[in-house]
């Protein structure tokens, strides 16, 4: 298996090839603009059969050593089964492989922030639902800003 390519943006890494609908759908929700202002999220599709199934372990043996982005966005059986479909948001500072799950509506705000360092991971992280899936954070956190 070859290395994890160096991208200009965060990589969205497909790795469940069992529907081509719903990877399209989850693409599709990544790409639209958000808010009033129509923000994007500025991340890059990797949609290649050789990184079938692979896992968080080997995934992070293949990163190059100087990857220039601290998290990667994992489309993986779970993602593609699940109705709200999660994805996996992997945290790659000091390849810690910290993890949480986001609804692909919420990878804008996710990689708008954590590539402009305005937020941590930690912060998405923490905020996940009882499910463990990060929905957005509460209105009453945003008017605490």
């Amino acid at each position: 298996m070859k290395q994890i390519p160096q991208t200009e943006n965060p990589l969205v890494l497909r790795t469940d090839f069992s529907s081509q609908d719903v990877w399209e759908e989850i693409c599709g929700t990544i790409r639209e603009p958000v808010g009033d202002f129509g923000f994007l999220a500025n991340v890059e599709f990797l949609d290649n059969a050789e990184y079938s199934g692979i896992y968080k372990a080997r995934l992070l043996e293949l990163l190059p050593k100087n990857y220039n982005h601290s998290f990667i966005i994992i489309v993986d059986r779970t993602s593609i089964t699940l109705l709200d479909h999660p994805l996996l948001i992997v945290d790659l500072y000091e390849r810690s492989g910290y993890e949480f799950r986001a609804i692909p509506s919420q990878v804008q705000a996710i990689e708008n922030n954590l590539s402009i360092a305005n937020m941590d991971f930690e912060e998405f992280a923490d905020a996940v639902d009882e499910d463990g899936v990060f929905r957005g954070f509460p209105m009453s956190d945003l008017l605490n800003l």
